[in-house]
């Protein structure tokens, strides 16, 4: 018969205790982030849809639900639930909050909550430094040198820092924003990051994007803003992690490559309106996966653009990951008792 002993604990992780584990770990959670693509590209995941919560009377607010199940060697289930209210910046506080619940593989039982605002970040950035890396190589161009970031936020922040602690510099950064406060912020951040590269504040977009052989998009755009193809003369190499910042003539003009095409083409993504322009996914190249494994070559005199949608499944393997690091030092919180009348033939029992 069941007892209590058979259920996992569950336990609550907040963000101090993620960021400790994460910090400092840029490379690990690379390599956790490039197993997970290549245990998606296999097909020994399930990652549904990613489920939009939006709001009538608060149309620039959502919240997403991503559930997933990871396979591999670290099997996990769970969901990260989302959030992302632009007005916050407006009153001082971050435009994004995230938790992830991570369910027992054996069981389904939750196992913990853990604050994700921060795994989501690191996965993030971790999906975007492998993306830089494994493009120039395959494309066989120079590393990038010069690097610009449009948008200026968290996530600019941490693809800055994977970058930097994967062992990238940078002769010249490029910062732009439509807010000159947050590109001064940006900067003050590199200088104390200790940064080397020559920083310069630019103007527009199209003189980032001219001076850049690594464009990094990280806005909160909802439509697209950059339109012009001869921008990218030079065949930068672009990561399109905000995802709606570029028209369709951009993307034409380029070589794509996203992480995975049904989850990316939707939601009026740059892709997805792509899509929609010419009737057909022709102008897709492969996935990162396809690039991982050697299935896709990519041109060097050409554009390439990285558009990842976001998979449950990094989460998870993040997730998982600070979830066993935190067990192994013994500073799991635990909540005794969480799950009540575990006993399916006690009086009262509901199981």
């Amino acid at each position: 018969m069941p007892t209590e002993a058979a259920v996992p604990p569950f336990s609550v992780i907040p963000g101090s205790q993620v960021h400790e584990v994460l910090a400092g770990r840029e490379r690990t959670v690379v390599d956790l982030v490039e197993a997970a693509y290549r245990v998606h590209g296999e097909g020994d995941t399930v990652n549904p849809p990613s489920y939009f919560l939006r709001f009538p009377d608060r149309p620039s607010s959502r919240i997403i639900a991503l559930p997933a199940s990871l396979g591999g060697d670290n099997r996990i289930d769970g969901l990260k639930w989302i959030s992302s209210f632009p007005q916050n910046v407006a009153a001082g506080i971050p435009r994004a909050s995230a938790v992830l619940v991570l369910n027992d593989h054996a069981t389904g039982y939750p196992i913990a909550c853990l604050e994700s605002s921060i795994i989501s970040a690191a996965r993030t950035a971790a999906s975007a430094a492998l993306a830089a890396d494994r493009l120039s190589r395959a494309g066989g161009r120079a590393r990038p040198a010069r690097v610009g970031f449009i948008g200026t936020g968290f996530i600019a922040r941490h693809i800055h820092t994977f970058l930097a602690r994967t062992g990238w510099t940078f002769d010249e950064v490029g910062v732009h924003d439509l807010s000159s406060e947050y590109a001064a912020g940006f900067r003050s951040y590199l200088a104390a990051a200790g940064e080397t590269g020559h920083v310069t504040v630019h103007d527009s977009a199209e003189k980032l994007v001219r001076s850049s052989d690594l464009v990094v998009l990280a806005t909160v755009a909802a439509a697209p803003h950059i339109h012009a193809p001869e921008w990218f003369g030079h065949a930068p190499l672009v990561l399109n992690v905000s995802l709606r910042d570029l028209a369709p003539e951009v993307l034409l003009a380029s070589a794509n490559v996203v992480d995975d095409i049904e989850h990316c083409l939707k939601a009026d993504t740059s892709p997805h309106l792509t899509e929609q322009l010419t009737g057909g996914r022709d102008f897709i190249d492969g996935t990162l996966y396809d690039v991982l494994t050697g299935r896709t070559a990519l041109p060097a005199d050409r554009p390439v653009v990285f558009s990842p949608f976001g998979l449950g499944v990094l989460d998870l393997a993040v997730g998982k990951y600070v979830y066993d690091e935190v067990r192994r030092r013994g500073e799991a919180q635990v909540v005794e008792g969480f799950f009540h009348e575990v006993d399916r033939y006690a009086p009262g029992g509901r199981r």
